[in-house]
Protein backbone atom coordinates (compact mmCIF):
# COMPACT_ATOMS: atom_id res chain seq x y z
CA UNK A 1 0.00 0.00 0.00
CA UNK A 2 0.99 3.15 -0.62
CA UNK A 3 1.63 6.34 1.15
CA UNK A 4 -1.42 7.76 -0.41
CA UNK A 5 -3.64 4.66 0.64
CA UNK A 6 -4.09 3.11 -2.81
CA UNK A 7 -3.56 -0.20 -3.50
CA UNK A 8 -1.55 -0.27 -6.45
CA UNK A 9 2.13 -1.34 -6.44
CA UNK A 10 4.68 0.58 -3.95
CA UNK A 11 7.05 3.24 -5.87
CA UNK A 12 10.32 3.33 -4.62
CA UNK A 13 10.66 7.13 -5.79
CA UNK A 14 7.87 9.39 -5.35
CA UNK A 15 7.94 13.49 -5.31
CA UNK A 16 7.22 14.95 -2.22
CA UNK A 17 4.17 16.68 -2.91
CA UNK A 18 2.01 18.05 0.07
CA UNK A 19 -0.75 15.89 1.54
CA UNK A 20 -4.27 16.87 1.53
CA UNK A 21 -5.79 18.17 4.88
CA UNK A 22 -9.47 16.60 3.87
CA UNK A 23 -7.31 13.81 2.96
CA UNK A 24 -10.22 10.50 3.49
CA UNK A 25 -9.37 7.42 5.76
CA UNK A 26 -6.31 9.21 6.86
CA UNK A 27 -4.25 6.73 9.55
CA UNK A 28 -0.44 6.25 11.30
CA UNK A 29 1.96 4.03 8.75
CA UNK A 30 3.86 0.92 10.34
CA UNK A 31 6.72 3.18 9.88
CA UNK A 32 5.33 5.97 12.14
CA UNK A 33 4.04 3.24 14.90
CA UNK A 34 7.73 1.58 14.65
CA UNK A 35 9.23 5.07 14.90
CA UNK A 36 7.14 5.63 18.21
CA UNK A 37 8.30 2.83 19.94
CA UNK A 38 12.16 3.49 19.34
CA UNK A 39 11.57 6.75 21.01
CA UNK A 40 10.01 5.06 23.91
CA UNK A 41 13.61 3.84 24.49
CA UNK A 42 14.71 7.38 25.50
CA UNK A 43 11.23 7.99 27.65
CA UNK A 44 12.03 4.98 29.58
CA UNK A 45 15.56 5.98 30.31
CA UNK A 46 14.64 9.41 31.27
CA UNK A 47 12.02 8.19 33.60
CA UNK A 48 14.63 5.75 35.18
CA UNK A 49 16.94 8.48 35.44
CA UNK A 50 14.03 10.44 37.22
CA UNK A 51 13.81 7.40 39.76
CA UNK A 52 17.00 7.45 40.95
CA UNK A 53 16.86 11.24 41.62
CA UNK A 54 13.79 11.08 43.16
CA UNK A 55 14.82 7.72 45.53
CA UNK A 56 18.09 9.73 46.35
CA UNK A 57 15.60 13.12 47.79
CA UNK A 58 16.88 14.85 45.13
CA UNK A 59 13.21 15.88 43.59
CA UNK A 60 14.52 19.62 42.36
CA UNK A 61 17.71 18.54 40.39
CA UNK A 62 15.96 15.73 39.10
CA UNK A 63 12.78 17.21 38.07
CA UNK A 64 14.87 19.78 35.72
CA UNK A 65 16.65 16.86 34.80
CA UNK A 66 14.05 14.91 33.46
CA UNK A 67 12.73 18.33 32.07
CA UNK A 68 15.96 19.00 29.85
CA UNK A 69 16.18 14.82 28.54
CA UNK A 70 12.48 14.62 28.21
CA UNK A 71 12.27 18.09 26.06
CA UNK A 72 14.69 16.38 23.82
CA UNK A 73 13.09 13.48 23.10
CA UNK A 74 9.19 15.27 22.68
CA UNK A 75 10.46 17.72 20.27
CA UNK A 76 12.26 15.31 17.89
CA UNK A 77 9.23 13.40 18.02
CA UNK A 78 6.95 16.33 17.26
CA UNK A 79 8.68 17.32 14.32
CA UNK A 80 8.89 13.96 12.35
CA UNK A 81 5.22 13.56 13.64
CA UNK A 82 3.84 17.14 12.07
CA UNK A 83 6.46 16.63 8.81
CA UNK A 84 5.05 13.22 8.13
CA UNK A 85 1.96 14.19 8.29
CA UNK A 86 2.05 17.20 6.11
CA UNK A 87 4.69 14.90 3.60
CA UNK A 88 4.83 11.61 3.99
CA UNK A 89 5.81 10.24 0.47
CA UNK A 90 6.28 6.92 1.68
CA UNK A 91 9.53 6.11 -0.89
CA UNK A 92 12.43 4.96 -0.48
CA UNK A 93 14.20 7.95 0.49
CA UNK A 94 11.79 9.22 2.80
CA UNK A 95 12.08 5.62 5.19
CA UNK A 96 15.86 5.68 5.00
CA UNK A 97 15.32 9.48 6.59
CA UNK A 98 13.29 7.96 8.96
CA UNK A 99 15.39 5.03 10.33
CA UNK A 100 18.15 7.41 10.37
CA UNK A 101 15.95 9.83 12.76
CA UNK A 102 15.44 6.78 15.22
CA UNK A 103 19.12 5.66 14.77
CA UNK A 104 19.40 8.85 16.07
CA UNK A 105 17.23 8.86 18.88
CA UNK A 106 18.89 5.37 20.02
CA UNK A 107 22.19 7.43 20.50
CA UNK A 108 20.14 10.16 22.22
CA UNK A 109 18.85 7.43 24.54
CA UNK A 110 21.91 6.14 25.49
CA UNK A 111 23.50 9.53 26.22
CA UNK A 112 20.41 10.72 28.67
CA UNK A 113 21.98 9.04 31.78
CA UNK A 114 24.99 11.15 31.74
CA UNK A 115 23.45 14.35 30.52
CA UNK A 116 20.97 13.59 33.81
CA UNK A 117 23.56 13.03 35.98
CA UNK A 118 26.83 14.88 35.11
CA UNK A 119 25.54 17.09 32.57
CA UNK A 120 27.35 16.02 29.97
CA UNK A 121 25.60 16.45 26.95
CA UNK A 122 28.11 14.87 24.39
CA UNK A 123 26.37 11.98 23.29
CA UNK A 124 23.04 12.96 23.44
CA UNK A 125 23.75 16.40 21.56
CA UNK A 126 25.66 14.29 18.76
CA UNK A 127 22.22 11.84 18.35
CA UNK A 128 20.37 14.90 18.04
CA UNK A 129 22.48 16.05 15.36
CA UNK A 130 21.84 12.98 13.27
CA UNK A 131 18.11 13.22 13.72
CA UNK A 132 17.72 16.47 12.96
CA UNK A 133 20.03 16.56 10.11
CA UNK A 134 17.85 13.85 8.88
CA UNK A 135 14.76 16.37 9.27
CA UNK A 136 16.39 18.56 7.45
CA UNK A 137 17.23 16.63 4.15
CA UNK A 138 13.54 16.12 4.39
CA UNK A 139 12.63 19.80 4.55
CA UNK A 140 14.63 20.25 0.94
CA UNK A 141 13.13 17.87 -0.61
CA UNK A 142 9.69 19.44 0.14
CA UNK A 143 11.36 22.68 -0.65
CA UNK A 144 12.50 21.17 -4.03
CA UNK A 145 8.79 19.69 -4.50
CA UNK A 146 6.99 22.93 -3.52
CA UNK A 147 6.70 26.55 -5.27
CA UNK A 148 5.93 29.90 -3.89
CA UNK A 149 4.96 30.37 -0.53
CA UNK A 150 4.70 26.98 0.46
CA UNK A 151 8.47 26.85 -0.84
CA UNK A 152 9.97 29.69 1.62
CA UNK A 153 8.24 27.69 4.55
CA UNK A 154 10.25 24.71 3.84
CA UNK A 155 13.57 26.54 2.86
CA UNK A 156 12.69 28.87 6.63
CA UNK A 157 12.32 25.56 8.56
CA UNK A 158 15.76 24.25 7.12
CA UNK A 159 17.29 27.14 8.49
CA UNK A 160 15.47 27.85 11.72
CA UNK A 161 16.84 23.78 12.15
CA UNK A 162 20.40 24.48 11.09
CA UNK A 163 20.69 27.49 13.44
CA UNK A 164 19.19 25.65 16.11
CA UNK A 165 21.51 23.17 15.91
CA UNK A 166 24.66 24.83 15.34
CA UNK A 167 23.06 26.79 19.24
CA UNK A 168 23.10 22.68 20.83
CA UNK A 169 27.33 22.21 19.83
CA UNK A 170 27.46 25.90 20.98
CA UNK A 171 26.01 25.07 24.29
CA UNK A 172 28.40 22.08 24.77
CA UNK A 173 31.46 24.09 24.14
CA UNK A 174 29.65 26.73 26.91
CA UNK A 175 31.34 26.29 30.73
CA UNK A 176 29.20 23.31 32.35
CA UNK A 177 28.12 25.55 35.28
CA UNK A 178 25.97 28.00 32.75
CA UNK A 179 24.78 24.94 30.47
CA UNK A 180 20.99 25.30 33.01
CA UNK A 181 20.17 29.05 32.13
CA UNK A 182 21.98 28.42 28.44
CA UNK A 183 19.36 25.38 27.66
CA UNK A 184 16.42 27.10 28.22
CA UNK A 185 17.17 30.15 25.63
CA UNK A 186 17.85 27.32 23.13
CA UNK A 187 14.62 25.84 23.53
CA UNK A 188 12.32 28.93 23.16
CA UNK A 189 14.33 28.84 20.01
CA UNK A 190 13.35 25.52 18.95
CA UNK A 191 9.46 26.21 20.05
CA UNK A 192 9.77 29.31 17.71
CA UNK A 193 11.01 27.90 14.78
CA UNK A 194 7.06 26.33 13.53
CA UNK A 195 5.40 29.57 14.06
CA UNK A 196 7.55 31.79 12.32
CA UNK A 197 8.46 29.17 9.32
CA UNK A 198 4.64 29.31 8.63
CA UNK A 199 3.55 32.46 9.56
CA UNK A 200 2.29 33.23 5.80
CA UNK A 201 1.34 29.93 4.97
CA UNK A 202 0.32 26.46 6.93
CA UNK A 203 1.97 23.31 6.06
CA UNK A 204 -0.85 20.65 5.00
CA UNK A 205 -1.11 18.62 8.52
CA UNK A 206 -4.18 16.57 8.69
CA UNK A 207 -6.13 17.29 11.99
CA UNK A 208 -7.27 13.49 12.41
CA UNK A 209 -3.93 11.98 11.62
CA UNK A 210 -2.23 14.26 14.02
CA UNK A 211 -4.87 13.43 16.92
CA UNK A 212 -4.71 9.98 16.27
CA UNK A 213 -0.43 10.46 16.54
CA UNK A 214 -0.81 11.94 19.86
CA UNK A 215 -3.09 9.26 20.80
CA UNK A 216 -0.78 6.46 19.94
CA UNK A 217 2.22 7.74 21.75
CA UNK A 218 -0.01 8.83 24.64
CA UNK A 219 -0.81 4.89 24.55
CA UNK A 220 2.97 3.89 24.48
CA UNK A 221 4.12 6.45 27.16
CA UNK A 222 1.27 4.61 29.53
CA UNK A 223 2.36 1.44 28.58
CA UNK A 224 5.69 1.89 29.64
CA UNK A 225 4.34 3.22 32.79
CA UNK A 226 2.73 -0.07 32.87
CA UNK A 227 5.67 -1.77 31.88
CA UNK A 228 8.31 0.30 34.22
CA UNK A 229 5.94 -0.22 37.33
CA UNK A 230 4.96 -4.09 36.61
CA UNK A 231 9.02 -4.63 37.18
CA UNK A 232 9.35 -2.42 40.11
CA UNK A 233 6.94 -4.42 42.01
CA UNK A 234 8.30 -7.55 40.97
CA UNK A 235 11.44 -6.54 42.19
CA UNK A 236 10.29 -5.76 45.20
CA UNK A 237 8.71 -8.74 45.83
CA UNK A 238 11.21 -11.30 44.69
CA UNK A 239 13.71 -9.42 46.83
CA UNK A 240 11.77 -8.36 50.08
CA UNK A 241 8.23 -10.41 50.09
CA UNK A 242 6.56 -7.09 50.57
CA UNK A 243 2.85 -8.25 49.35
CA UNK A 244 1.00 -5.54 52.62
CA UNK A 245 2.86 -2.68 51.27
CA UNK A 246 3.32 -3.11 47.85
CA UNK A 247 -0.76 -4.53 46.66
CA UNK A 248 -2.05 -0.83 47.44
CA UNK A 249 0.37 0.47 45.03
CA UNK A 250 -0.14 -1.77 42.57
CA UNK A 251 -3.82 -1.36 42.68
CA UNK A 252 -3.33 2.32 42.87
CA UNK A 253 -1.18 2.75 39.91
CA UNK A 254 -3.22 0.32 37.80
CA UNK A 255 -6.27 2.43 38.63
CA UNK A 256 -4.55 5.84 37.65
CA UNK A 257 -3.02 4.39 34.48
CA UNK A 258 -6.60 3.02 33.91
CA UNK A 259 -8.41 6.44 34.23
CA UNK A 260 -5.58 8.29 32.50
CA UNK A 261 -6.59 6.20 29.58
CA UNK A 262 -10.04 6.73 29.53
CA UNK A 263 -10.10 10.66 30.23
CA UNK A 264 -7.69 10.97 27.47
CA UNK A 265 -9.33 9.74 24.41
CA UNK A 266 -12.92 10.82 26.05
CA UNK A 267 -13.24 13.28 23.35
CA UNK A 268 -12.63 13.75 19.67
CA UNK A 269 -9.72 16.46 20.26
CA UNK A 270 -9.50 16.28 16.18
CA UNK A 271 -12.75 18.56 15.68
CA UNK A 272 -10.99 21.57 17.33
CA UNK A 273 -7.75 21.79 15.15
CA UNK A 274 -8.46 23.80 12.58
CA UNK A 275 -5.70 25.68 12.14
CA UNK A 276 -2.35 26.73 13.48
CA UNK A 277 -3.68 28.79 15.95
CA UNK A 278 -5.54 26.30 17.84
CA UNK A 279 -2.93 23.22 16.84
CA UNK A 280 0.12 24.92 17.92
CA UNK A 281 -0.73 25.15 21.96
CA UNK A 282 -2.72 22.20 21.85
CA UNK A 283 0.73 20.40 20.14
CA UNK A 284 2.94 21.95 22.61
CA UNK A 285 1.13 21.54 25.67
CA UNK A 286 0.93 17.76 24.82
CA UNK A 287 4.79 18.11 26.35
CA UNK A 288 3.28 18.53 29.90
CA UNK A 289 0.64 15.20 28.74
CA UNK A 290 3.61 13.26 27.44
CA UNK A 291 6.15 14.01 30.59
CA UNK A 292 3.40 13.38 33.66
CA UNK A 293 2.35 10.29 32.00
CA UNK A 294 5.87 8.92 31.72
CA UNK A 295 6.42 10.58 35.56
CA UNK A 296 3.09 8.69 36.99
CA UNK A 297 5.39 5.35 36.09
CA UNK A 298 8.79 6.92 38.00
CA UNK A 299 6.50 7.53 40.34
CA UNK A 300 5.28 4.42 41.36
CA UNK A 301 9.17 2.99 41.36
CA UNK A 302 9.52 5.76 43.92
CA UNK A 303 7.02 4.32 46.13
CA UNK A 304 7.67 0.83 45.89
CA UNK A 305 11.25 1.36 46.75
CA UNK A 306 10.04 3.55 49.94
CA UNK A 307 7.71 0.88 50.65
CA UNK A 308 10.27 -1.90 51.04
CA UNK A 309 13.08 0.84 52.12
CA UNK A 310 15.28 1.71 49.61
CA UNK A 311 14.23 5.09 48.87
CA UNK A 312 16.01 7.45 51.49
CA UNK A 313 12.50 9.77 51.14
CA UNK A 314 9.70 10.76 53.42
CA UNK A 315 6.10 9.08 53.15
CA UNK A 316 4.90 12.63 51.41
CA UNK A 317 7.54 13.08 49.32
CA UNK A 318 7.14 8.84 47.81
CA UNK A 319 3.53 10.04 47.40
CA UNK A 320 3.67 13.18 45.43
CA UNK A 321 5.75 11.28 43.09
CA UNK A 322 2.88 9.28 42.03
CA UNK A 323 -0.02 12.22 42.91
CA UNK A 324 2.13 15.32 41.34
CA UNK A 325 2.52 13.81 37.62
CA UNK A 326 -0.95 12.60 37.96
CA UNK A 327 -2.82 16.22 38.84
CA UNK A 328 -0.28 17.36 35.77
CA UNK A 329 -1.82 14.94 33.73
CA UNK A 330 -5.77 15.62 34.58
CA UNK A 331 -5.19 19.54 34.66
CA UNK A 332 -3.61 19.35 30.79
CA UNK A 333 -5.99 16.69 29.74
CA UNK A 334 -8.71 19.34 30.36
CA UNK A 335 -7.03 22.51 29.69
CA UNK A 336 -6.09 21.40 26.33
CA UNK A 337 -8.99 19.71 24.77
CA UNK A 338 -11.57 18.36 26.99
CA UNK A 339 -12.86 21.59 28.27
CA UNK A 340 -13.80 22.41 25.06
CA UNK A 341 -16.66 19.58 24.88
CA UNK A 342 -17.81 20.31 28.63
CA UNK A 343 -21.27 22.09 28.90
CA UNK A 344 -22.23 23.47 32.38
CA UNK A 345 -20.27 24.01 35.81
CA UNK A 346 -20.50 20.70 36.78
CA UNK A 347 -18.74 19.27 34.09
CA UNK A 348 -16.00 21.70 33.29
CA UNK A 349 -14.97 21.52 37.08
CA UNK A 350 -14.46 17.37 37.28
CA UNK A 351 -10.78 17.45 36.00
CA UNK A 352 -9.74 20.26 37.80
CA UNK A 353 -11.03 19.51 41.20
CA UNK A 354 -10.11 15.78 40.85
CA UNK A 355 -6.59 17.23 40.39
CA UNK A 356 -6.52 19.21 43.23
CA UNK A 357 -8.14 16.46 45.53
CA UNK A 358 -5.14 14.16 44.30
CA UNK A 359 -2.69 16.15 45.22
CA UNK A 360 -4.34 16.23 48.89
CA UNK A 361 -3.93 12.46 48.57
CA UNK A 362 -0.23 13.15 49.21
CA UNK A 363 -0.70 12.93 52.39
CA UNK A 364 -1.89 10.12 52.99
CA UNK A 365 1.18 8.03 53.98
CA UNK A 366 1.35 4.34 52.42
CA UNK A 367 -1.70 4.52 50.99
CA UNK A 368 -1.58 7.99 48.90
CA UNK A 369 -1.40 5.85 45.49
CA UNK A 370 -4.33 3.57 45.98
CA UNK A 371 -6.22 7.03 47.46
CA UNK A 372 -5.35 8.51 44.19
CA UNK A 373 -6.66 5.67 42.11
CA UNK A 374 -9.97 5.58 43.72
CA UNK A 375 -10.54 9.30 42.84
CA UNK A 376 -9.03 8.87 39.58
CA UNK A 377 -11.44 6.34 38.96
CA UNK A 378 -14.03 8.52 40.43
CA UNK A 379 -12.98 11.38 38.65
CA UNK A 380 -14.32 8.71 35.57
CA UNK A 381 -17.25 7.42 36.81
CA UNK A 382 -18.50 11.11 37.90
CA UNK A 383 -18.10 12.23 34.05
CA UNK A 384 -20.18 9.24 32.54
CA UNK A 385 -22.81 10.00 35.02
CA UNK A 386 -22.46 13.86 34.22
CA UNK A 387 -22.83 13.38 30.95
CA UNK A 388 -25.42 10.68 30.39
CA UNK A 389 -27.75 12.21 32.96
CA UNK A 390 -30.26 14.78 32.06
CA UNK A 391 -29.38 17.13 34.69
CA UNK A 392 -25.91 17.24 33.23
CA UNK A 393 -26.17 18.87 30.14
CA UNK A 394 -25.29 17.98 26.53
CA UNK A 395 -21.42 18.03 26.22
CA UNK A 396 -19.62 15.99 23.79
CA UNK A 397 -20.89 12.48 25.57
CA UNK A 398 -24.31 13.07 26.11
CA UNK A 399 -27.18 11.40 24.25
CA UNK A 400 -26.92 12.31 20.48
CA UNK A 401 -23.04 13.80 20.86
CA UNK A 402 -20.05 13.04 19.15
CA UNK A 403 -19.05 10.99 21.92
CA UNK A 404 -22.30 8.83 21.95
CA UNK A 405 -21.90 8.13 18.25
CA UNK A 406 -18.81 7.01 18.73
CA UNK A 407 -19.59 4.64 21.47
CA UNK A 408 -17.64 6.04 23.69
CA UNK A 409 -18.36 7.78 27.63
CA UNK A 410 -16.58 10.92 28.43
CA UNK A 411 -15.53 12.03 31.62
Amino acid sequence: MTAHGADDAYVPLRRMIPRRRDEPHRAATPLELFFDLCFVVAVAQSGAQLVHALAEGHPVSGIVGYAFVFFGVWWAWMNFTWFASAYDCDDVPYRIAALVQIAGVLVYAAGVPRAFQNNDWTIAVVGYLVMRLALTTQWLRAARAERGEARKVALRYVVGILLCQAAWVVLLLAPVESRHWLFPIVVVAELLVPPLAERHRETPWHAHHIVERYGLFTLIVLGETMAGATVAVQSALDEHDAVGELLPIAAGGLLIVFSAWWIYFAVPAHERLISNRQALPWGYGHVLIFGSAAAIGAGVEVAVEHATGQAHISALAAGAAVTVPTAVFLLMVWLLHARHFKHGTAEQATLPLASAVILVCSFAGGWAVLAAGLVAAATVAAGVFLSRHPGGGHGSGGPGGPADRRGTQTS
